[in-house]
């Protein structure tokens, strides 16, 4: 079987996040909206605009 790296430390990070709050999933919530209202900078701050130009086959 083929193992990717990437998603094996993603799963791991996962594991041990979820496992510090005792996998209790109202927790997880918790911190995660907690840590979502303490950011700043807004990830998508407006609606993309459609562009009216066609894209460009390369």
């Amino acid at each position: 079987m083929w193992n990717d790296e990437i998603l094996e430390e993603i799963h791991k990070y996962r594991e041990e996040y979820a496992k510090s709050f005792n996998y209790d999933l109202h927790a997880i919530v918790e911190d995660l909206r907690r840590k979502q209202a303490a950011r700043v900078k807004q990830i998508i701050s407006k609606p993309l605009k459609e562009s009216k130009k066609p894209l460009q086959s390369t």
